[in-house]
């Protein structure tokens, strides 16, 4: 009886470390997906107000908003993640 007992307790761990790395690699690659995808939201977004006269420099003051909310985002994260523990 104490073999089984055992035998499902390291079957329980092991599935549990595989849902850990699971849940860790999604976390890295939406993190990865969301610096991909702001950078890419900013330089178009300076294109789009260059194209309509904007001067580049203002341009870039102003898309540099993307990165204050992707870092927001990050915070919030994480500071939710911290509250969990």
């Amino acid at each position: 009886m104490g073999r089984i007992n055992s035998a499902h307790f390291v079957l329980n761990v092991f599935g549990s470390g595989v849902a850990l790395v699971k849940l860790l690699t999604s976390l890295l690659v939406i993190w990865l997906t969301l610096n991909w995808k702001v950078r890419k939201a900013r330089k178009a977004f300076e294109k789009e107000l260059v194209k309509q006269g904007m001067l580049k420099h203002d341009a870039r003051r102003i898309s540099a908003q993307f990165a204050t909310l992707k870092d927001n985002i990050e915070n919030s994260v994480k500071q939710s993640l911290r509250g969990w523990r």
